[in-house]
């Protein structure tokens, strides 16, 4: 796989508690693996938004925080909706990320060139 050292002006959304519509096991293992070559090959979305159950992803006992974490470290940003931390009663375990609302999350899909729903 080429690497891409560079941020391209893509917006990934997470919309689920992991990757597909599988049992949570396999959806956290797939969601792993997506985060996990992001981070090793440098492909660098500019912001990825969680919203819907997106957001157990971002919150206390997530088991993808560390990679989320580093990619945050590596620039990109990671807009967690507010309404939906609510919704959950997860405000108060929020890990990485910034809370933003819906109008954040349009803005980055609006500036976006492209938009990645998983």
């Amino acid at each position: 796989m080429a690497t891409s050292p560079e941020k391209t002006s893509t917006v990934i959304l997470l919309t689920n508690d992991g990757m597909g519509n599988a049992d949570q096991g396999l959806q956290h293992k797939l969601i792993r693996a997506y985060l996990t070559l992001l981070n090793e090959h440098d492909i660098l979305p500019s912001v990825i938004c969680f919203f819907t159950k997106g957001v157990k992803l971002v919150t206390e006992g997530s088991p993808v925080l560390d990679l989320l974490s580093s990619l945050e470290d590596k620039g990109v940003w990671l807009i967690v909706c507010q309404t939906c931390l609510h919704h959950f009663k997860l405000q108060e375990k929020l890990k990485v990320g910034i809370v933003g609302g819906m109008g954040d999350i349009l803005e980055a899909q609006w500036r976006a060139e492209k938009v990645i729903t998983l």
